[in-house]
């Protein structure tokens, strides 16, 4: 059985609907895999009186060449109709363009089509801005764009039928109080989004089976469709390695992804063009290194220095483990038992970038020298308002924050709250909040 998902997307589509009423179309782009079509179907059939899908990766020669020549919007409209066996009501239905970056005339038609304002329009796409996917169009401005994102650990909670959890941690947090015995609990139920995360293919087959060798080979099938997405775009390989190191650049705990230790010399010109599609891909985070951590600090980040994680941290495991067949199921009991002898450092960190992005903050980090040797680093900057959030992330109860003090001395004037996100329970440290990792969300 295949489960519909309660996604918070939805409600930032009913916004969408209410407020513009047909006067831009909604783009929703993503990663594959991450849900698009299954929710944009859902709000279609609870929302509208009647909706036209048109698929492109499916589309055949003659809905695509509807879009050749936007003269007579109500031949258009007519075809649409009689292919689908759908009768569409004036304001009382949306046509829904899926995959829309297979079929750029399309895209381009939406300010034709809002402008005639019968009916409303959903796009869904994945690379939307990849260069040969927009050479040939003219952009609409007419579409309001919304980025959907893995299952959240909320959505993961709601899907394993618990909506208690996260109001809870709110109260506790708020209150500044330690989960005490509940915490070990709160633990293994977020180690258990760690391994099987956020996909909804992957946490459908969870429910289904209760297995994770068999989750794990469901994120194995998405990781191979992204790479053969990768092959596409580059037949090189060269995009398909930049995103398969992704582990192995965080495990060396190096304060920067280095692209020319995977792909040798390129020119720089075409390591950004990589690079840009690896980001547009939305199958991962960039972390982008500040050069002054200060108010404004989308102004003073470095693009030449960036981490990147992987978008979902379910995925990030299985590529993690890449080189076994599969990953064993052994491998996954351990991890979800905290027994794992490997330094995980690098997966919780991935974990707290993915939670941060997925309540809207962009992801800034910051480095400097301690000595000829060394080197302090603060893992993640949140700019709240006029002041900072300085976070360090531990894979374990150890508990000293040694960048974090020095750091705080150092830009002392900026500086509000700052973080130890860690695995052990809530408390303070001096100034220092240490806050257990399953609590990130509510930052």
């Amino acid at each position: 059985m295949t489960r519909t998902f309660k996604r918070k997307i939805y409600d930032r589509m009913l916004e969408w609907k209410r407020s513009r009423n047909g006067k831009t179309a909604l783009l929703i782009e993503g990663a594959r895999r991450v849900g698009k079509t299954t929710i944009v179907k859902q709000f279609a059939e609870q929302e509208y009186q009647s909706h036209i899908m048109i698929d492109f990766n499916q589309a055949s020669k003659q809905i695509v060449g509807l879009f050749d020549d936007l003269m007579n919007l109500d031949y258009i409209f007519l075809q649409l109709q009689a292919i689908y066996n759908v009768t569409l009501h004036e304001r009382q239905s949306v046509i829904i363009f899926d995959e829309v970056q297979q079929c750029p005339k399309a895209r381009q038609a939406i300010k034709y089509l809002v402008a005639d304002g019968r009916y409303d329009y959903i796009e869904t796409g994945s690379l939307i801005s990849i260069k040969k996917n927009t050479q040939s169009i003219t952009i609409p401005s007419e579409e309001q764009r919304i980025s959907m994102l893995p299952m959240d650990y909320e959505e993961f909670q709601w899907a394993v039928g618990d909506e208690a959890t996260m109001p809870l941690l709110r109260t506790f947090l708020d209150k500044k109080n330690p989960l005490g015995a509940a915490h070990r609990t709160a633990m293994r139920d977020l180690r258990l989004y760690m391994l099987v995360g956020g996909m909804p293919q992957a946490m459908n087959e969870y429910l289904e089976t209760n297995n994770l060798s068999l989750v794990d080979q469901v994120k194995r099938d998405i990781l191979h469709l992204y790479r053969d997405d990768f092959q596409k775009l580059d037949p090189s390989g060269r995009l398909e390695r930049l995103y398969m190191k992704i582990p192995s650049q965080l495990s060396k705990n190096a304060n920067r992804y280095r692209p020319s230790q995977i792909l040798g010399d390129v020119k720089n010109e075409k390591m950004q063009e990589l690079l840009h599609a690896l980001e547009d891909s939305k199958t991962v985070q960039f972390c982008y290194h500040t050069n002054d951590p200060n108010v404004g600090i989308s102004f003073t980040e470095d693009s030449s220095r960036f981490k990147i994680y992987c978008a979902d941290t379910g995925l990030f495991v299985t590529l993690a483990f890449w080189d076994n067949d599969f990953t064993e199921n052994v491998i996954y009991q351990k991890l979800l038992s905290d027994k794992l002898s490997a330094n995980l450092g690098y997966v919780y960190e991935n974990l707290v970038a993915q939670m941060l992005t997925a309540t809207g903050n962009r992801l800034f980090y910051y480095s400097w020298p301690k000595d000829d040797k060394h080197r302090y680093e603060i893992d993640f900057l949140l700019s709240r308002g006029a002041k900072l959030f300085p976070i360090e992330v531990k894979s374990s109860g150890y508990n000293t924050h040694t960048s974090l003090d020095v750091f705080c001395e150092k830009f002392s004037k900026v500086i509000d709250k700052r973080y130890l996100i860690y695995t052990k329970d809530y408390k303070k440290d001096g100034a220092t909040i240490l806050l257990p990792v399953y609590m990130t969300p509510l930052l």
